[in-house]
């Protein structure tokens, strides 16, 4: 089918929503506004300036959600008036929406935590990493906000590299040798999976003559080409988010960042690039995606699980094992990809692996971030993350140990986390799908969980042969910010009980554009 046919479509669809798609623009311009004028305000009020733009941002963010629900429709907003393929729209569905609001709550409560490390006393400047600080969380922000509601290739992969290259300076912002050495193996994944996705985009747009989604939807249709330009895309992608076996960039990072940094990374960073594989493989080329090749997506999900999950149960560092569970979580995202074939249409479809696999990314966002500022308390507190010598640390800190407690349970996917849900979900679609194997493999993937999270938490609850000496105190606010992020994870099941499931709005007028 040529483009021009699939425009009509389009055109209609952009053309009724481009007054609430303003909000879009909003979304994605207000992080990168907040940074240069945190940059022109200079160190002494960065901060400050910063902790506007995260309150505008989620009120924003909110706004977005409450006018998805309304009209029931995607958000879509065509820059300059140009429609593509001449020029380029920006659209928000439930999935997009939704990540939206996790992202917003997040950094929010990153920013919240990062104070007491990265803020000014009264009347002073803040550091050179602080400034840092604060510019780069909008920059990150405002990245990752344009990768949820891009709906072309092109623009996702600058916001890709956007997202890349203020991501890359967090996790060396201590400027110790062994933070640059893993900032360097970071960048060195992101940029090869940044070559193999752009020329996997270059193959598709030299042969269809347009990079929008939606269009590409409606015309791609499976063959050599197509096959090799969604091969290098996903391969290009899944360097950047750490799957297994390309994870070996992310452990250190990880877990040599300052706390901060490394909710931020664990949390959102490493979504970006798994919501452009769904993106992708749901609605670029649905009808493109075998059986064989969602199997395999599978299975490097299932390895990543048992192999971080391992790897997790033999670290002696906190922040190490934190890590290496993100290693396995990971892999939980990459299941929904073969439950969601369908055998009898013979290609990917939307339902509930989608909805699992959507909320298993929101529910490891609040957890994780929860899990890595808990863990940043702990070795502030104790001057060290050595689990073995933990004795004593839950009477100490009871808040921040419950914050801890409350992710892991999320990551286990006990009732009434968010985790228990997506997992539900997704074993439900194994089960209609007939798909026992991947059932086994999230069950194994539980129990795993359960043992590394039981020995830190037993460590924590022994009692201290000698009494536990602080070497700092531990601000109650940071406590409290962690422990709201932990029961967020903890109680997002209960979106069981709403009427509406978000994330598909919108993904029927998406189905429609691509099977027109």
């Amino acid at each position: 089918m040529p483009v021009s046919a699939a425009m009509p479509v389009l055109l209609n669809i952009s053309t009724s929503t481009s007054d609430a798609g303003l909000l879009l623009v909003l979304a994605v311009l207000l992080p990168f506004v907040g940074m240069m004028f945190g940059v022109l305000c200079g160190a002494r009020h960065a901060q400050r300036v910063t902790q506007l733009a995260l309150l505008l941002g989620l009120a924003i963010a909110l706004a977005c959600g409450v006018v998805l629900l309304k009209t029931n429709t995607a958000l879509v907003y065509v820059l300059g008036g140009w429609a593509p393929p001449l020029g380029v729209a920006l659209r928000a569905d439930g999935l997009s929406v939704a990540m939206l609001l996790a992202t917003a709550v997040v950094v929010c409560a990153v920013g919240v935590y990062g104070g007491a490390d990265f803020g000014a006393r009264r009347g002073e400047s803040l550091q050179r990493a602080g400034f840092s600080f604060w510019l780069l969380l909008l920059a990150i922000w405002g990245a990752l906000n344009l990768v949820l509601v891009s709906a072309d290739l092109f623009t996702l992969y600058v916001a890709l590299e956007l997202l890349t290259f203020s991501a890359v300076p967090l996790v060396c912002l201590d400027g110790r040798g062994e933070t640059l050495r893993a900032a360097l193996r970071y960048l060195l994944f992101a940029l090869l999976g940044s070559m193999l996705y752009l020329l996997g985009a270059v193959l598709l747009y030299g042969a269809y003559g347009t990079l929008d989604i939606a269009l590409l939807a409606a015309v791609a249709e499976p063959g050599l080409l197509v096959g090799v330009a969604a091969a290098l895309m996903t391969v290009g992608l899944l360097a950047k988010t750490a799957l297994f076996p390309l994870h070996i960039w992310l452990p250190p990072a990880h877990a040599g960042a300052p706390a901060a940094a490394s909710a931020l990374l664990s949390a959102l960073v490493i979504k970006g690039s798994w919501f452009l594989v769904v993106r992708l493989w749901f609605d670029v080329l649905p009808a493109v995606v075998t059986f064989s090749a969602s199997q395999l997506l599978g299975a490097l999900g299932a390895a990543a699980i048992v192999f971080g999950n391992l790897m997790a149960l033999r670290q002696a560092r906190l922040k190490l094992l934190i890590a290496y569970s993100t290693v396995a979580q990971i892999g939980y995202l990459f299941l929904l990809f073969p439950l969601a074939f369908s055998a009898l249409s013979g290609h990917i479809e939307n339902g509930l692996a989608l909805t699992g696999g959507m909320l298993q990314a929101i529910s490891h966002a609040t957890a994780k971030a929860a899990m890595f500022m808990a863990a940043g308390l702990i070795s502030a507190a104790l001057g060290h993350d050595r689990i073995a010598d933990f004795a004593g640390v839950a009477r100490a800190l009871p808040v921040t140990v419950m914050a801890f407690a409350l992710g892991g349970i999320t990551l286990i996917g006990l009732p009434p986390s968010g985790g228990f849900l997506a997992k539900w979900l997704l074993l439900s679609a194994a089960v209609i799908s007939g798909q026992w194997w991947w059932a086994l493999v999230l069950l194994v993937g539980g129990l795993l969980t359960s043992a590394y999270l039981f020995v830190v938490l037993a460590q924590a609850l022994r009692a201290p042969l000698v009494p536990l000496l602080l070497c700092a105190p531990v601000a109650r606010s940071r406590e409290l910010t962690v422990l709201v992020l932990a029961l967020c994870s903890a109680l997002l099941g209960l979106v069981a009980f709403a009427e509406v499931d978000l994330t598909q709005i919108g993904r029927q007028v998406a189905m429609l554009e691509g099977a027109s």
